[in-house]
């Protein structure tokens, strides 16, 4: 069983930066692919990044905005927001899964409790 806990949401003008954690307790494994999804209200929760042993990905709305990384000796997954926009407003999630990287939030097996990121036009 894993654990995900989220960090770092907040209220920041357009522009500005966000930094969101999420740490991971429990069985975890290097080894899991990390992603971040997000949920804006009235919409679907949208893939936003992922990370595996071997490469990053990104959704195209936040690719040169947006860097995921892993500190595996901490069990923690970053994700760097920059240049945000109003329509990154969203609740953001962590997720893991046992194997490699997959796109849709429903092949993911363990989830945090969200963080609320708000970004003021």
């Amino acid at each position: 069983q894993v654990q995900l806990e989220e960090s770092g949401g907040g209220l920041v003008q357009a522009g500005g930066s966000l930094r969101l954690s999420c740490a991971a307790s429990g069985h975890t494994d290097s080894t899991y692919a990390m992603g971040w999804f997000r949920q804006a209200p009235g919409k679907e929760r949208d893939f936003v990044a992922a990370i595996t042993t071997t490469n990053t990905y990104y959704a195209d709305s936040v690719k040169g905005r947006f860097t995921i990384a892993r500190d595996n000796a901490k069990n923690t997954v970053y994700l760097q927001m920059n240049s945000l926009k109003p329509e990154d407003t969203a609740v953001y999630y962590c997720a893991a899964r046992n194997g490699e990287f997959r796109r849709s939030d429903w092949e993911y097996d363990y989830w945090g409790q969200g963080t609320q990121v708000t970004v003021s036009s």
